[in-house]
């Protein structure tokens, strides 16, 4: 270049030369081997580290997803309480409630048909047998007997004429004064006659008897429950009438009649003794004894009908009575109690959850007494049994079940 910013042109000649030199050096410096093996290391590591952190993440991901299913299936265990059963010290006595009746009870009626002319004895009497306690005025009963008793002597008055007349043919005939059909004739009519007689007089006797219940006397030493008449009434004859006379019930002596379950009824020995309490003597018991039993439990309740009789020489004991009779149970009787809230009620009966080899197993039970917070369990259950207490609904037979500790809040 010039100095006037033209551009000056070497001649080819010059140009030459160089151009050969610089070939030549190019072609003599030797190949760089190291940085070759460098750049392909590169991608080499980098496809590695990339494959690393894929397969970390792929297998971060899986123990992730692993725990994540741990964790689903540990929730998914019910978590229960359980509980032993206990030994049930009121096993050893049981108290079932009776109803107390008279010894001897009966309602007493009118046998003959009248108008109540006077009654004696109102109710809460005490009477003695034998004593009258009313009187029926009975004017039809009067007028048929009179009539029969005339019936029966004029019956009476044909039978003798009969007699006498069958005597004479009888000494007639043997005489031949008279034929033996004539003879056969009397006598049939003698015992005719005879027939007639007797039964006029057995209607007299009939109407006396009517009659005779006139009057109501007591039947036994009792008390006089009920009185449902009054002076003037019609009275009607008969247990079909509207309405008994009265109501005479004996109290030195009473029946409690008791429903034992079938697992307690070998305490149904007779000769054994029972107590009794009552709500009105809450401080006071009553010895009784059991006298009795049916023998036969009953196919709707499964109890056996036992009776115990309790002596009442004070009249303190009043029939009708709502009492609790306590009985004390053999050895060979077990029981136990669990919680209320472990039972099951379903279509198969009464179950209770327990927990065996870490599953729940249902078991049926048989109930005894309801303590209210807790039950009598007579059996099914063992001891050793965990009891599920507040069983899930969804509760089954082979459920995985976990046991919460005892220390756990609620």
């Amino acid at each position: 270049m010039n100095d006037e910013g033209n551009v000056t042109t070497l001649p080819q000649e010059e140009e030459a030369p160089k151009r050969d030199a610089l070939q030549s050096t190019e072609v003599s410096q030797p190949p760089q081997t190291g940085a070759l093996r460098i750049s392909w290391w590169i991608p080499a590591i980098a496809a590695a580290v990339i494959a690393l952190v894929v397969l970390f993440g792929i297998r971060s991901r899986v123990v992730a997803e692993n725990n994540v299913a741990n964790v689903a299936r540990e929730a998914a265990i019910p978590v229960v309480r359980v509980v032993h059963p206990s030994a049930n010290e009121g096993a050893k006595e049981i108290a079932l409630p009776g109803n107390t009746v008279a010894y001897t009870d009966a309602p007493i009626y009118a046998r003959t048909n009248g108008y109540l002319r006077h009654w004696y004895f109102d109710i809460g009497a005490r009477v003695k047998k034998g004593q009258l306690l009313a009187v029926i005025e009975t004017p039809e009963i009067d007028q048929q007997l009179q009539q029969s008793r005339s019936d029966l002597e004029t019956a009476q008055a044909n039978y003798n004429i009969a007699k006498i007349t069958a005597s004479r043919w009888e000494d007639l005939v043997s005489t031949g004064s008279v034929s033996q059909q004539e003879t056969d004739q009397a006598k049939s009519d003698l015992a005719a006659r005879k027939s007639t007689a007797d039964a006029s007089a057995s209607n007299v006797h009939r109407l006396e008897e009517l009659q005779s219940f006139e009057k109501i006397y007591a039947p036994f030493d009792g008390i006089i429950t009920a009185r449902n008449i009054d002076v003037g009434n019609l009275i009607d004859a008969g247990a079909n009438s509207p309405k008994e006379l009265f109501h005479l019930a004996s109290t030195n002596k009473l029946r409690i009649y008791v429903a034992i379950p079938e697992v307690y009824s070998e305490a149904a020995k007779d000769g054994a003794t029972a107590t009794l309490t009552l709500d009105e003597f809450p401080n006071r018991t009553f010895k009784g004894a059991i006298v009795r039993n049916a023998n036969a439990f009953d196919a709707a309740s499964r109890t056996l009908n036992t009776e115990v009789d309790v002596d009442n020489p004070s009249g303190e004991l009043r029939p009708g009575a709502y009492v609790f009779v306590h009985f004390k149970l053999p050895d060979s009787v077990k029981a136990m109690t669990i919680p209320s809230n472990a039972l099951i009620f379903r279509k198969e009966g009464l179950q209770v959850g327990v927990v065996r080899d870490n599953k729940a197993e249902l078991v049926s039970v048989k109930l005894g007494h309801d303590y209210g917070n807790s039950v009598e369990i007579l059996s099914g259950l063992q001891p050793s049994d965990a009891v599920i207490t507040s069983p899930p609904d969804s509760l089954v037979s082979g459920t995985q079940i976990k046991i919460a500790a005892q220390n756990d809040g609620d």
